[in-house]
């Protein structure tokens, strides 16, 4: 599965409920579900309540002001014209059942002249919710184009791994905020990067812009690592104000079997071997990036062997801070070796519709997920046999 479709599942979550009418099983029911989409049903039910209530039981005179209701309802989910058709309908009822009832003229002028005023008012307050609409519709736009400028999908292989990513704004209609990632392939090999940017809102994603912005150009520039992390941290102190910080976590495999980690800060990767799951506790502990100049530690350099096989899984505390109604923690290692598979597309999303699961369904903070696999490599035989296989 590539990033793009696992990503999508996130990002696109609400325009999928907004087409649900399209891919429905059959052309029937969707345009059934087309018109119960535009349709007032609720006004239109009470309605013919109040008139079946008068037909049946002559009790329509004493409902008869409850007709208003129907056009303030309308307004909540039919266009202008729906809720000036609701109106026109129930005012002509309102003038049948009163003349039907005997209902004095003043009596039946102040009822129909109440009908006229909460439909105009509804049609108005139907107009301004549908420019809301619009609006905002315009926004989310805005929001995938600059989210997708700004992470870039990952495919689902890049270079000799398997790579899956989850991604979960904690503001749903703005489909970003400030956690970041990226993975590249550059000259010195496979190089990512996972980070959380302090704060919430636009400030986060300019941080976060501006850290993913200096690591691709530096993981291209730079061959040694720690100096990939340096360029980082010298833009950071030259933008970032005194309170301001990135904890995050830079990778790199240079050759076969080494793996390098830098650990800023950051929660600590887990490394899975076998169904064994363990955290990549950093050596040295170094500051956040940002803050190198207030601490004076510098970040260091750690290598594990990778082969075959393995798997490393980077995450921002959106995840492992997320809490259920008990205030307990999501316990994500457990939850990495119980859905932990071949397929880390598969993983990632059994990790995340149980993380879902325990918050109750929403997430309160940015979340993060980037699972990298190294598949062993397949023999030229079983290679070869494949291709005839398919051939034939």
């Amino acid at each position: 599965m590539s990033h793009a479709r696992q990503q999508g599942r996130d990002h696109w979550r609400i325009r999928r409920y907004r087409r649900g009418a399209e891919h429905a099983a059959s052309p029937p029911i969707r345009t059934l579900a087309h018109l119960a989409a535009g349709t007032p049903a609720l006004a239109l039910l009470i309605v013919c309540v109040i008139v079946l209530g008068d037909l049946l039981c002559g009790t329509g005179r004493i409902w008869l002001p409850l007709l208003a209701t129907a056009p303030a309802l309308a307004a909540a989910t039919s266009k202008p014209c729906g809720v000036l058709g609701v109106g026109l309908l129930t005012a002509l009822l309102g003038a049948a059942i009163g003349v039907r009832h005997a209902v004095p003229a003043s009596a039946l002028i102040v009822v129909l002249a109440a009908l006229v005023a909460v439909t105009l008012a509804g049609t108005l307050a139907s107009a301004l919710r549908a420019r809301r609409e619009r609006v905002l519709e315009a926004v989310r736009s805005v929001a995938e184009t600059a989210q997708h400028a700004l992470l870039k999908p990952v495919p689902g292989t890049v270079g000799p791994f398997q790579v899956a990513v989850h991604y979960s704004a904690a503001a749903a209609e703005a489909r970003i905020g400030g956690d970041l990632y990226a993975l590249i392939p550059t000259p010195h090999g496979i190089r990512l990067i996972v980070g959380d940017v302090r704060g919430k809102g636009l400030p986060a994603v300019g941080t976060a812009a501006l850290v993913l912005g200096v690591f691709r150009e530096a993981a291209h520039d730079e061959p040694d690592l720690l100096d990939v992390v340096g360029r980082i941290e010298r833009s950071l102190a030259r933008n970032l104000g005194a309170d301001d910080f990135v904890t995050a976590v830079v990778a790199g495999y240079p050759e076969t079997g080494r793996l390098e980690v830098v650990n800023c800060g950051h929660a600590p990767p887990l490394l899975i071997r076998g169904s064994d799951v363990a955290a990549v506790d950093p050596v040295r502990p170094a500051p956040p990036l940002g803050l190198r100049a207030l601490s004076g530690e510098t970040p260091s350099l750690q290598v594990l062997s990778f082969d075959e096989g393995d798997q490393l899984l980077l995450y921002t505390d959106g995840v492992t801070e997320a809490r259920d109604e008990g205030r307990e923690f999501y316990p994500l290692a457990e939850g990495l070796a119980r859905h932990l598979c071949d397929e880390p597309a598969r993983t990632l999303t059994a990790l995340h519709e149980e993380l879902l699961t325990h918050v109750g369904g929403r997430l309160h903070d940015d979340a993060a997920l980037l699972l990298l696999r190294k598949p062993a490599a397949v023999p030229e035989a079983a290679r070869t046999e494949s291709a005839r296989a398919a051939a034939g």
